[in-house]
Order: C-alpha cells, then structure tokens, then sequence
C-alpha cells in the first residue's frame, strides 16, 4: 500500500512526477482499467477515490488512484475524517492513493495530521526568480538526469535564459541532448546560446540599461520584448531578481563585509562573479538602488491590477532611470 502527497505551484513538475509514477506502478496494457483520475472539488471525491483505492487492480500490475486538486484540507468535516481513518489502514498492496492539491496543506488540519501520518509527501515548489544558486542546482541536476553534459558557464547562461518554468527548462534539456547525442565533451556557454532561446538575457540587457540610467535604450529595450509577446509579469520577475542582487551586494560592500559574506549573503553561486559585480557598481548606491527597487515594486503592483503592460512598462522605466541618476 502506498498513499502519496504531492502539493506546489509548480504544475509541471508535478505532473512529471506523476507520469513516472504511472510508468512505475501502471502496465499500459491495463490502464484504462487501473488508473483512475477523480477531480477533488467535488464534496464525495474523497469518498470515491477511497473507494477506487479499495478495489483490487484488473489484470497485471498495480492500480493508481490520483485524486488531483483536492480542498479537503481547508475543510472540517468529521466524517470524512472517520471514513479516512477507517480505509486508510485497509488499502491494499496492489493500490496507490497519490493527493495533490496547490497550495501547502493546513497543517492545523485534522484531515492533514493524519494524512501527513500515513503518507509520504513531496513538495513541488517553484523556485524564486532570483535564487541563482538554486535554479542552477536544478539545471544541474535535471541536465544530469538527461544526460545532457554542460560546463558551469552553459548551467548559469540555461538558469538565467530560463528562470523559474521548469517546463521551458525540460524542452529545452531534450533540445539540447539531442544536439549532444555522441559528444564526449560538455556543451560550451556558445553552444546553448546558439539553441536557447535566450528570452530573459534580454530582460538582463533591459536591467542593465535601467541601472545606467539610459532611457532611450531601455525603452528601445521593452518595444522589443512586448513585440516579442514576452509576459510583462515575466520581464519584472528578472528585473527584480537583478535588482534585488545588486541591491544585496552594493549594501553589503558599503557595509565592508567580506566577499564569502556577500557571495552566501546574496546567493551568488559562483563568488567569481563578485569582481564583475564590484565593478558594475560602482558608480551607483545603495540608496539609489533601493530607490529603484521601489519604483520596480510600484511597477509589479501596477500590472496585477490590471493597467496596460506596454505603457505601465515605459512609465516605469523612466521613473527608474530617473532614480539612479
């Protein structure tokens, strides 16, 4: 008997998980018999994926059971309780039970206790935007997975061109490995550029121009992008990750720390880039930074609420040039 918890805004991954999963537990042949997907935002499915969790598998193989989106945990409902503490236990060997839900389980929950009691659980978060160090762990560790061969400069352009969507990450991985087939050496930081679409360096390249303070340039830069049909909420992002690192490093050297301080500090995974850092920065402040950031803020708050993306963007980008000059 296995009764999973998978639960995170990261729908991609997720649903991989799932498919292996399937694979793992599900002979093909089978499964119009032996998988059953039961939508959770109805008030019996519960009960019906307990249900279909207690019946014994048609032919080979094990029977899955995916009850996908599930509110049960939000929810204070006694008998749904005592009907999972009385089936839970009895699931058979040959069924898996696997949950899934968006958001992190109330952990107040009777319902979430117990489930969290009898069932192996697993987080499928996206990572922020401007957590460098860790969306190249993951670019390392799914190329690793794929078998895809890359130097650390190749790891951090892919983090950077790609960001936080693992489903980009994933398509552009099978690009890439196939483009590798028979290479014994790693692929090269101009080899990925060549094949990437590198969307977020031009976001970078707009970052840039805003902590300059140019204007024309910056502007020339955000025509291009929304030409380009690039998501307005997604160009921000990179901008305030970008900010958010320069903001970091620039107070922390004001302050005098030393470069392992700021490396961990501002989660720069390679502390090499300090130098580079350092030098960018130098004839901005912190203050002007953050004066920036601010504006950047007004920026995200001001497309959530629904104002045009395009001139909400130039506004914007104006304001700040005019903040760090």
């Amino acid at each position: 008997m296995a009764i999973l918890l998978y639960w995170g805004d990261d729908e991609f991954a997720l649903n991989q998980a799932l498919k292996e999963l399937q694979q793992q537990t599900v002979i093909e042949a089978w499964a119009s018999f032996n998988y059953q997907k039961i939508l959770g935002d109805k008030a019996e499915a519960a009960i019906d994926a307990l249900n279909q969790a207690m019946t014994p598998p048609f032919g080979a193989g094990k029977k899955l059971v995916w009850l996908a989106d599930t509110s049960m945990f939000s929810q204070s409902n006694d008998s749904l309780l005592a009907e999972l503490e009385r089936t839970i236990p009895a699931v058979p060997e040959t069924s898996v039970l696997v949950i899934t839900c968006g958001n992190k389980p109330d952990g107040r929950s009777k319902i979430t206790k117990f489930i969290q009691k009898h069932a192996e659980t697993k987080e499928f978060a996206l990572l922020s935007a401007w957590k460098g160090a860790e969306l190249a762990q993951q670019v390392r560790q799914i190329a690793k997975d794929k078998q895809v061969n890359l130097t650390g400069e190749a790891i951090e352009l892919l983090a950077l061109s790609v960001g936080n969507n693992t489903r980009q990450l994933h398509s552009e991985l099978d690009k890439l490995s196939i483009y590798s087939s028979g290479c014994q050496q790693p692929l090269t930081v101009a080899e990925v550029g060549n094949l990437v679409a590198i969307t977020t360096q031009n976001s970078l390249q707009l970052a840039e121009a805003l902590r300059k303070g140019e204007v024309d340039r910056a502007l020339e830069l955000i025509n291009s992008l929304i030409q380009r049909n690039e998501p307005a909420l997604k160009i921000v992002a990179t901008l305030v990750g970008q900010f958010r690192t320069w903001l970091w490093v620039k107070a922390l050297i004001e302050n005098g720390a030393k470069d392992e301080v700021i490396a961990k500090e501002a989660d720069i995974g390679n502390p090499k880039r300090l130098y580079f850092l350092r030098k960018d920065l130098q004839k901005i402040s912190a203050h002007q930074l953050a004066a920036a950031f601010q504006e950047l803020l007004v920026l995200e708050f001001s497309l959530k609420t629904g104002n045009d993306p395009a001139m909400t963007l130039q506004i914007q980008a104006i304001n700040i040039c005019q903040a760090v000059t």
